[in-house]
């Protein structure tokens, strides 16, 4: 019975959709609608991309080209599921406030960016190049979000496989799972006395949920509002509902709330449970990164059922080996 709910959950995400198949385009202009409803025109398939976010690096690396230039979650580390394609590319400092005048030198001929950091700033983009703004924060937001940059990249087919791929990839670590209800789980981020705990909307939330974890963060109770799959959760409200298993953000050393006596008392931090993630589990809507955190996960939730992987090796399992520059 458990398995069927689970495959029930990944339904609801979006297997039981059939998948938009976009044609692969060779040459003339192509155009998609980006998450501000803006039309983005390119007059011919762009070959140097600038990544303002590790979702736009992941999906070109996945489809074979390499960015030119791209943000960074922390200064001097490239995540290891990008291997080291990120160690050439023009760095334009964080995603929020990318600097533009080395965006410029890097001479892109299509941006592609998160909409919330980057919409007021639009004039700015397209000045420079095509700017594609997604708002990167749901399971449905990566599926459509690949499918539209492929299709610029004239690689809508190859773009629609990474999903299918994934979907299906899913769908049999679910069925894996092993029988009875999932571990309790956190996944948050935060370097002040509450962290951020991500809602089960949430592209990470959702795919720890999808494996059968159970979310002591719940669903989003304004789904209407735009950005809010995570709130500021207290230690205390914590420690009442004792996650069995916690998944930390890597952002650095700097978290208060590791220092209060109250993290000693849950049961993941007694138990060893406790789970530093990198920058993939943020930026998970990438072809690469969701694979990577689907990965981790089973194996965190139910380490005598799945192996631990090596996040490189994997990820050179899915990059393409001739990656164009």
């Amino acid at each position: 019975m458990q398995k069927l709910k689970k495959i029930g959950y990944l339904s609801a995400l979006g297997l039981g959709l059939s998948f938009m198949t976009i044609a692969s385009v060779t040459a003339g202009p192509v155009s998609v609608i980006d998450d501000r409803g803006v039309v983005v025109t390119v007059e011919q398939e762009p070959k140097k991309i600038a990544a303002i976010s590790f979702f736009a690096a992941d999906t070109a690396l996945a489809l074979g080209l390499q960015p030119v230039a791209s943000t960074y979650m922390i200064e001097d580390r490239n995540p290891d599921y990008l291997l080291d394609y990120l160690s050439d590319a023009k760095k334009l400092g964080q995603r929020a406030s990318p600097n533009m005048e080395l965006l410029a030198d890097s001479e892109p001929d299509l941006i592609v960016a998160i909409r919330r950091y980057t919409e007021g700033s639009a004039k700015q983009f397209n000045a420079v190049a095509p700017y594609l703004a997604f708002n990167l924060e749901t399971f449905g937001d990566s599926d459509r979000s690949i499918l539209q940059m492929g299709s610029l990249l004239g690689k809508g087919t190859e773009a629609s496989g990474l999903n299918k791929q994934f979907h299906a990839d899913l769908e049999s670590y679910a069925k894996k799972i092993p029988e009875g209800t999932g571990p309790k789980y956190l996944f948050i981020w935060g370097g002040g006395e509450s962290p951020w705990a991500y809602y089960n909307e949430h592209m990470t939330s959702a795919l720890v949920t999808a494996l059968g974890g159970q979310n002591i963060s719940g669903s989003n109770p304004t789904p209407h509002v735009p950005d809010n799959t995570a709130y500021e959760m207290s230690l205390e409200y914590m420690l009442a509902q004792n996650p069995e298993v916690i998944f930390v953000y890597d952002y650095g050393p700097d978290r208060p709330f590791e220092n209060n006596p109250i993290w000693s008392q849950l049961d993941a931090v007694k138990n060893d449970r406790v789970h530093f993630v990198q920058d993939h589990w943020i930026e998970s809507h990438g072809p690469i990164a969701r694979q990577m955190v689907l990965r981790e996960a089973a194996h965190f939730l139910y380490p005598e059922t799945f192996p631990e992987i090596d996040v490189r090796a994997e990820a050179t399992k899915l990059i393409p080996a001739i990656i164009s520059n």
